[in-house]
């Protein structure tokens, strides 16, 4: 009958997306183990293919050269640097933990000269307040230092022994981001073409989250990497042991908007003032203010622009909620997913009002008679 045919064809169309649809999430679950990796490559990628093709057009297109070549600049300015960071952290939480563990390290004994180091109002007061029970807290404060250093300590032994799946998985990132800046215009090519978008929603979409890939990386990393080198340079000009762990951890601090580095030197500051080193810790006040602090509001704005701005309480809780659902690589997950939420939904509302036909009547022209 001649009204089957159509009827045939949508049924086998929608078996065919069906299909292309079960295809994709088993290829999804295949390449779920390496998706750090290919994260990473695809990040890489998108950061230094612009500088990858001007290379490749100054090198009358040899574009594998100058993908090698770039490859090559990320390994020796970026990866190796990175690794060896991990290395000297993980050596000096080995070494901060073993001279807690030994006693070399008094924690309570500090938090003691704290205590007693306060105004003698205020130590009667934490007794009013049947806040004597400080041996508990000191316990606890100085067992959860300690644990917090025995696992950071601990990583060396688990990249020991997973040292060829991490191996496996820099390969994978660094094959990939080899092919990426070499043929990463002709790849982003056939993905529009296959995105089932109109033309110009699909651009916008994608344009949009290369400028947020970016952005991320540049005012969130490049910020972390600033504050991080300042706090540990800081701490070690004045003689705080552990500088290198704590630059690290004022870093890492300095990806949630909310927390920044101040969890880090605030409380050192407090325990030199307390401890009676008035000049170190005015010190590392000022430079907490004024120098590590306005890293954060000098080079943001400078790095990130307005295209990508987010208000602080989202970013705060799609950093938190990325790295809880996909560790190290969801301070960039979090965030680009946040931003394309935003984005798409100003799409959606963009369109519906373009769309949306005036559905109130226009307004009567009354005319009042003398």
């Amino acid at each position: 009958m001649p009204g089957t045919e159509p009827h045939e064809s949508r049924l086998e169309d929608r078996s065919f997306l069906a299909v292309v649809a079960i295809v994709t999430l088993l290829f999804c679950w295949l390449i779920a183990p390496y998706f750090g990796a290919i994260l990473w490559g695809l990040v890489a990628a998108i950061l230094f293919e612009p500088a990858t093709q001007r290379l490749a057009a100054d090198m009358n297109g040899r574009k594998n050269v100058a993908a090698a070549l770039v490859l090559l600049l990320i390994v020796g300015l970026i990866l190796v640097p990175a690794l060896l960071l991990g290395s000297s952290l993980v050596q000096e939480a080995t070494s901060l933990y073993e001279r807690i563990r030994l006693g070399q390290i008094d924690v309570p004994g500090i938090m003691d000269g704290i205590k007693h180091s306060l105004p003698l109002r205020v130590q009667q007061y934490i007794d009013r307040q049947n806040l004597s029970d400080f041996d508990s807290v000191r316990r606890m404060f100085g067992t959860g230092i300690a644990s917090g250093l025995q696992t950071v300590a601990s990583r060396a032994l688990v990249v020991g022994q997973g040292a060829l799946s991490f191996l496996a998985a820099l390969g994978v990132m660094l094959y990939l981001t080899f092919f990426l800046l070499r043929d990463g215009r002709r790849y982003g090519s056939i993905i529009r073409s296959a995105l089932p978008l109109r033309p110009d929603l699909r651009d916008r979409l994608i344009d949009h989250f290369i400028i947020v890939v970016r952005a991320t990386m540049k005012g969130t990393v490049v910020v972390a990497v600033v504050q991080g080198a300042l706090g540990g340079l800081i701490f070690w000009a004045l003689g705080v042991e552990g500088a290198l762990l704590w630059g690290t951890l004022m870093g890492v601090f300095s990806l949630l908007p909310a927390v920044g580095t101040a969890i880090i030197w605030v409380p050192v500051a407090i325990y030199l003032l307390a401890t009676g080193a008035w000049i170190k810790g005015t010190i590392l006040i000022f430079c907490g203010f004024f120098i590590i602090g306005l890293v954060d509001n000098l080079l943001r704005p400078i790095l990130v622009g307005r295209d990508t701005r987010m208000p602080d309480f989202v970013v705060l809780i799609a950093t938190l909620a990325g790295l809880q659902l996909f560790g190290l690589s969801g301070f960039i997950v979090g965030p680009v997913i946040a931003a394309l939420f935003i984005a798409v939904w100003s799409m959606a509302i963009e369109s519906k009002d373009h769309h949306e036909p005036d559905l109130l009547p226009p307004p009567k022209t009354v005319t009042v008679l003398p």
